[in-house]
């Protein structure tokens, strides 16, 4: 399969770009109301001084979460401790991260809706009680005691706020939701990375570089680090429009955004399942990618285009898919089930 410039799940050579993130919010741009309730909510903490409420960051994959952490801890002046979902394996993990928080710390767990089911009921207790429930031996013998900890801050990001459960969920006192950004805050970041790299960037190609993002800072970050290198190549001394373009066009990214698996997954939509509906599963096998993929990655930002629709029966393209590849869309009875009357089954 090949590996996708444009996708928004993070990459070996995002791990690599720390300098690129903001450390307060002051720097951080966009997602104004988040940044607005979370400057309220940090101010009133340390005007307590205590721990912030638990923060739930949750959107799309490559829009600032984890930055977002970072900057949490760093204007509440504490420590953070981050790690992942899938990394928790065992309860004593988990254990072992909370007993070593010092007072207000920030514990960030991304991916915490792919928690353990048994890690996530010891999470319970810390979040809400700040105590640990710890069994010691076996069998008739065994016994629970209860450590106190530290007060802490608990940041869970999540691509998929619906697979948490409720019990965790209800027990985050913020929720923050992170949308895609406009293309004019997402020229603010690339001329702002540009500086960082020290690359000459004219604001045309920091247009149509933007114009090409798909709304994702991630994404953008990453088409300049390859646009520059680009650059390099051809010895030019900035990145203006012409360069900007002739190098996106080589990378396979279209003035919409859109890739190769767009398209594919379009053109499959229509030539393949004559407009659709088309369930998930289904379409991931046509395309050759897993369904989670196309669910996080894939499909939200061409629902967010307007180029396809989720009914209960399945994928549809729209008009503005089939003007994008030429086409005339076929006039057709909307079906009972694209009207919300039946599941995905058929089933009323």
């Amino acid at each position: 399969m090949q590996e996708r410039l444009i996708t928004s799940l993070r990459q070996p050579e995002d791990l690599a770009a720390e300098m690129l993130r903001p450390t307060r919010l002051a720097e951080y741009i966009g997602q104004g109301r988040v940044k607005e309730s979370l400057s309220v909510f940090i101010r009133a903490a340390l005007s307590r001084g205590e721990a912030l409420d638990h923060v739930l960051l949750f959107g799309p994959p490559g829009l600032g979460k984890t930055t977002l952490a970072g900057i949490v801890a760093s204007e509440l002046g504490v420590n953070m401790r981050a790690t992942a979902g899938p990394a928790i394996e065992r309860p004593g993990d988990l254990a072992a991260l909370l007993t070593s928080l010092e007072e207000r710390d920030v514990l960030f767990i991304d991916e915490i809706h792919r928690l353990s089911r048994t890690a996530e009921e010891v999470l319970y207790a810390a979040m809400e009680d700040g105590c640990l429930d710890i069994m010691i031996g076996k069998g008739p013998s065994a016994r629970s005691i209860r450590l106190s900890l530290s007060p802490f801050t608990l940041i869970g990001a999540t691509t998929r706020a619906g697979m948490l459960s409720s019990p965790l969920r209800d027990r985050f006192g913020i929720n923050c939701r992170l949308e895609f950004y406009p293309p004019e805050e997402i020229v603010l970041i690339i001329r702002r990375t540009a500086r960082i790299l020290q690359l000459k960037l004219t604001e045309e190609g920091a247009q149509e570089i933007a114009g090409r993002a798909r709304g994702t800072p991630r994404v953008a970050n990453r088409l300049l680090k390859r646009i520059r290198d680009y650059a390099l190549d051809w010895q030019r001394d900035e990145v203006d429009r012409d360069t900007a373009s002739e190098a996106l066009d080589r990378l396979d990214v279209d003035r919409r955004g859109f890739d190769y698996l767009d398209q594919k997954v379009l053109r499959a939509i229509i030539e393949k399942f004559e407009g659709g509906p088309v369930g998930l599963e289904t379409l991931a096998a046509v395309a050759g990618e897993e369904a989670g993929t196309l669910e996080e990655v894939v499909e939200p930002f061409l629902l967010q285009q307007g180029f396809i629709m989720r009914t209960p029966r399945g994928r549809v393209a729209t008009a503005e898919a089939y003007r994008y590849f030429g086409r005339v869309m076929p006039a057709r009875e909307e079906a009972p089930q694209e009207r919300g009357l039946f599941d995905e089954d058929g089933i009323v």
